[in-house]
């Protein structure tokens, strides 16, 4: 197996595509990296920007480049002997027409080759969508749509399909009776009805009369698609007919302010195997399992292994080939079965390195039978943002959180409050169809026979409302001990909450701890499985709508530890925690990812390492925020005797100008107008995503204008804000500085392979997607390396005492990553292998560094890591040297002796203590290192 020494992640779209990757391999090999990380590269929706949204898993998408400059690619990857690690995504596809598979099933239905390959539940209780799939892609009501002409019926080669806009959606081959029999007498009278060109016609209005019914697919398949090939023959080859047709589609498709003249396309509308409808309505009827909440994305049955191999066959070629080293599987846990799943993938391709992408909750488990190399790292992230938050504050930023916003809620309350509005909102069409489910099931015992569909459904939300981890993994071969403490803590929570149905929640737990009836039939257990697997697919959705992209917009106390993976009620994590943590890793995933900023994040690092530093100084940050609030009141809209922003809003954005506002030497950007207009936008993500004023499938344009109107009034460069706001930015940059190069260090330096995201070897100041999405300067980057490496060859300590004074353009940490890795390549043995020591630092600042040593047979090295630098430092100065005091590390007896920086490439000597003062005599952090002869 190759396990990378480290990741660089690359958001492939139409603007960055393969040869623009060619262009930057040379350049991630000499930064040190040794593995690409791809995003999704199969062929996706066009204009896709991220390739989540896939059509063709077995297709490289053209929009990133020729099967040539594909071929380009991988040969320079494996001229500078780089890895490939490549993200994919078996759990869903786009719902759009260029997906043909999807729109194979929209046209046959059941006789579809590919009916089983997407998670439609045909039978659903509501008449409307019985037998059909809900197709919600409109802008608008429906009935408007049609009134409108916004739906249009057109016939070309393929066939007939109706049109909305960009989207075109087949006509299913019964329907072409109703539409081409429609004014036939007109064509009878054009060409005569003894003409043979009308006799052929009427041979095509018989077999498609005569269409074989559903029950032979194969028949009625074949006869279809012969009608089609004699429909388009006769369309080309004879005008009159061309003419017919072309009138007829007029006619179908109506005239605006004439309602009833769509009557015909309604009609017609209503035979297909879809119900087109606005894209409101999937947030209470729906019969698809989505990607959480996207009616875009449909998801896909892996689980049944035909599927799973067809939708794999590439790549499985690509593995096999060689030319991916290593994937990593997006969203796991939508799977039906994530175990079977990934044994069957490991069985596929072998000695693979696999990772997940999966959300860990504090002290929850990966599962240990899963064979796989570990997480893509989400759990780090929070483990080492959460070093840098200083835990003894945690009351009083509380206390400064209530003062500025007069809320009271704590994590807990909110966390059950947020779940359930996704449940009643975004989910309540998710949530009814799994109620449906459970009364089915419910009234085939008289334990359950007079359970109501109402007291299951309150039933089902109290307990989805309070699963604490994303999901089980419950299947029907065994519950695990994790999984059965899971199910009764939430039961037990859940009878609490709503002592009114305890029969109901005793029921399901008796159903998740797979403890059935023993006279079941088959078909009945293998429901009660289906029921079970469903719930489990739905708690993860639930999950991260409720938390991730919503409460993480609401509860702002402190938006540093607002992340994805993260939870914001546990403040901080402390040395001995960290230690644990990595200790655990070494033992049990050794090889999984370590990240710190990912396309998926809700800030990049270098915001939170400068919000982190709030959490030192919170009687300042109270003083500043309490007067900028003062200072701004004015610049509020009023509406309905109400502030706008409300003042939960305006804490938010505070944190977001301090942590985000770029560099410069003024306090302020020198692109102004460029930041206002991205946190404009941020803010309006943000505060649709928090749902409380108002939301994506409500938006309150009131509400976004006068907010966005104050971001412009207190972004204005003659306005007093910024002559205060500078200042304070500037401080809490200056110190964030540090923490993100102690960021660095432990993530290259602990258990696990440290991942880096495009850009992010310089200061990476982005926010949520699309923001963390932008072009990276790779020529930049280039030129900067170069630089770098060649001063380190002849004066590094210059080249050290210089970037130490022009921090703010990002070299430094692109100097202190390239050191890192080429330790790490040169010493992989110690990194990739070695054990884990944590080292007790004592003195007068032994709170203000975590040290640690990995060991191998090759050697030993030693990170030193400082934190909490406003203890440490004044602004302007830097945390080097004598100011250390006293402090320094313990070292065991055996790792006495001569150590090199390879920082800074000093030798330094210790017994038993390493002295802080000396280590960090030069650079912010060490890395050193012992090899043993």
């Amino acid at each position: 197996m190759r396990i990378p020494a480290s990741t660089y992640r690359i958001q492939f779209n139409a603007a960055f595509n393969f040869d623009s990757a060619k262009a930057v391999i040379a350049y991630l090999k000499e930064l040190g990296v040794s593995d690409l990380y791809a995003s999704p590269i199969f062929k996706a929706r066009e204009g896709s920007t991220h390739g989540y949204d896939v059509v063709d898993p077995n297709q490289v998408n053209p929009e990133l480049g020729s099967s040539e400059a594909f071929a380009g690619l991988i040969q320079e990857i494996q001229k500078y002997d780089l890895g490939w690690l490549q993200d994919i995504v078996p759990n869903h596809m786009a719902f759009d027409s260029q997906n043909q598979m999807l729109m194979d099933v929209l046209e046959n239905g059941a006789t579809s080759e590919y009916i089983d390959y997407f998670d439609i539940a045909w039978n659903q209780p509501f008449e409307e969508i019985k037998g059909r799939i809900l197709a919600p892609i409109l802008g608008d009501y429906y009935a408007q749509c049609l009134e409108n002409g916004d739906l249009q019926l057109s016939y070309d080669q393929t066939g007939l399909k109706v049109k909305y806009h960009s989207l075109t959606l087949p006509i299913r081959i019964e329907s072409y009776l109703s539409f081409l029999t429609e004014n036939l007498d007109k064509l009878e009278q054009t060409l005569g009805y003894q003409h043979p060109d009308y006799i052929k016609f009427l041979g095509l209005l018989y077999i498609l009369k005569n269409i074989p019914p559903q029950t032979q697919p194969q028949d009625r398949r074949n006869q279809g698609l012969f009608a089609k090939r004699l429909f388009w023959e006769l369309y080309e080859q004879i005008p009159e007919i061309q003419s017919f047709v072309q009138a007829n589609l007029k006619v179908f498709n109506g005239e605006v302010d004439k309602p009833e003249s769509f009557n015909l396309l309604e009609k017609l509308l209503a035979e297909q195997y879809y119900r087109l409808a606005f894209w409101k309505v999937s947030a209470e009827e729906i019969n698809y399992r989505r990607f959480f909440t996207v009616n875009e994305l449909i998801s896909v049955k892996v689980e049944l292994e035909p599927i799973c191999q067809a939708t794999h066959k590439l790549i499985i070629d690509l593995v096999k080939s060689g030319t991916f080293t290593g994937l990593r599987i997006d969203h796991i846990d939508g799977l039906a079965n994530p175990t079977q799943y990934l044994e069957w993938l490991r069985e596929k391709t072998g000695e693979t390195y696999i990772t997940v992408e999966k959300i860990l909750e504090p002290e929850e488990e990966l599962p240990h039978v899963w064979p796989i190399q570990g997480t893509s790292g989400y759990d780090f992230l929070n483990q080492v943002n959460g070093v840098f938050c200083q835990s003894e504050n945690e009351n009083k930023l509380s206390e400064v959180y209530q003062q500025f916003t007069q809320l009271q809620e704590s994590y807990e309350t909110l966390s059950l409050e947020k779940k359930r509005l996704i449940i009643e909102t975004n989910m309540a069409g998710d949530v009814d169809n799994l109620a449906h489910l459970l009364k089915r099931i419910a009234s085939q015992s008289r334990q359950g026979n007079d359970f109501t569909l109402n007291g299951l459904k309150k039933a089902l939300i109290e307990a989805l409302s309070r699963f604490p981890v994303y999901r089980t993994y419950i299947t029907a071969q065994e519950v695990s001990d994790p999984d059965k403490t899971y199910v009764k803590d939430v039961i037990a929570a859940s009878k609490v909450g709503n002592p009114l149905v305890v029969r109901e929640l005793e029921f399901i737990e008796n159903l998740l701890l797979l403890d059935f009836l023993p006279y079941l039939t088959e078909e009945q257990t293998q429901q009660r499985f289906y029921f079970v697997t469903r719930l489990q697919q739905l708690t993860g959705p639930l999950m991260a709508k409720g938390i991730e992209d919503t409460l993480l917009y609401v509860y702002n106390r402190f938006v540093a530890l607002n992340e994805v993976g993260g939870n914001p009620s546990r403040f901080g994590v402390s040395a001995q925690e960290f230690h644990a943590i990595n200790q655990h890793q070494s033992q049990r995933w050794l090889h999984k990812m370590n990240t710190t900023s990912t396309h998926d994040t809700k800030r990049g690092e270098d915001v939170r390492s400068r919000l982190n530093v709030l959490s030192e100084i919170p009687d300042e940050w109270e003083q500043q925020a309490q007067a900028w609030q003062q200072m701004n009141r004015g610049k509020k809209a009023e509406v309905n005797g109400k502030l706008i922003p409300d003042s939960n809003d305006e804490y938010f954005l505070y944190q977001t100008l301090v942590g985000a506002c770029p560099f410069d030497t003024g306090g302020l950007p020198d692109s102004l107008e460029e930041f206002t207009n991205r946190v404009k936008e941020y803010i309006i993500k943000a505060v649709r995503e928090a749902k409380v004023h108002t939301e994506w499938l409500r938006p309150d344009g009131e509400y976004e204008e006068s907010y966005l109107a104050f971001v412009e009034a207190i972004l204005d460069p003659g306005y007093e804000f910024l002559k205060t706001f500078g200042p304070f930015k500037q401080k809490i940059a200056y110190y964030g500085i540090f923490n993100s190069l102690s960021q660095v260090l432990l993530k290259v330096a602990s258990p696990g392979v440290p991942d880096f995201y495009q850009g992010t070897e310089l200061w990476d100041l982005s926010l949520v997607d699309p923001d963390n999405r932008r072009p990276v300067d790779f020529q930049q980057r280039r030129g900067f390396l170069e630089e770098i490496q060649q001063r380190a060859k002849t004066d590094i300590l210059s080249l050290v005492e210089e970037l130490l004074e022009h921090k703010e353009d990002g070299r430094i940490k692109l100097f202190l990553i390239a050191q890192c890795l080429k330790a790490r390549r040169e010493y992989l043995s110690i990194f990739q292998d070695g054990d884990y020591q944590p080292l007790e630092v004592r003195g007068k600042f032994n709170d203000c560094a975590i040290a640690f040593a990995r060991q191998s047979d090759q050697g030993t090295a030693i990170a030193i890591a400082p934190r909490f630098f406003t203890h440490l430092i004044q602004p302007a100065e830097s945390p080097l040297g004598e100011l250390w005091q006293d402090t320094a590390i313990q070292l065991p007896e055996n790792l006495a002796g001569t150590w090199t920086n390879t920082i800074t490439h000093q030798s330094l000597p210790a017994t038993t203590t390493l002295s802080l003062s000396q280590a960090l005599q030069h650079f912010p952090v060490a890395l050193l290192v012992q090899p043993h002869s």
